[in-house]
């Protein structure tokens, strides 16, 4: 792998993630990022969170909602979604290894991983309703 070159500007949109907890979009880093970093581009936010995800320092996270997410939680845990504002938060519960093992019973290769997202109305659209 080769080395990278530090950048001030990488290592604050880390450091932006990783404060917050609320899996922000790239379009949200950017508004954050920007208070740092008036003249970073949002072309520059997108390609330091991919590179980001490439190295596994943080997780994207694509919901269906048309834009992706980011989490600088990169250990496995759930995710819920709300279908009403879009908000994506995670859930407090322990990783379910035996899906993997249940799931490998009907793979056709080998399974090592997986991934869940629940889907919803949070508490908050819920009061307002």
């Amino acid at each position: 792998m080769k080395t990278l070159k530090y950048s001030r500007q990488r290592e604050s949109i880390k450091t932006c993630l990783m404060a917050r907890h609320d899996h922000p979009t790239a379009d949200a880093l950017y508004t954050s990022i920007r208070e740092e970093f008036p003249n970073i581009s949002l072309g520059t936010v997108y390609r330091n969170l991919n590179l980001l995800v490439e190295l596994g320092e943080i997780q994207k996270l694509t919901c269906g909602d048309g834009a992706d997410h980011f989490d600088a939680d990169t250990s496995p845990h759930y995710h819920f979604v709300c279908r009403n504002c879009g908000q994506v938060y995670d859930l407090p519960m322990e990783p379910m290894d035996s899906i993997n093992q249940l799931a490998q019973k009907h793979a056709e290769g080998q399974i090592d991983s997986h991934k869940i997202y629940f889907y919803g109305t949070c508490n908050d659209c819920l009061e307002n309703n």
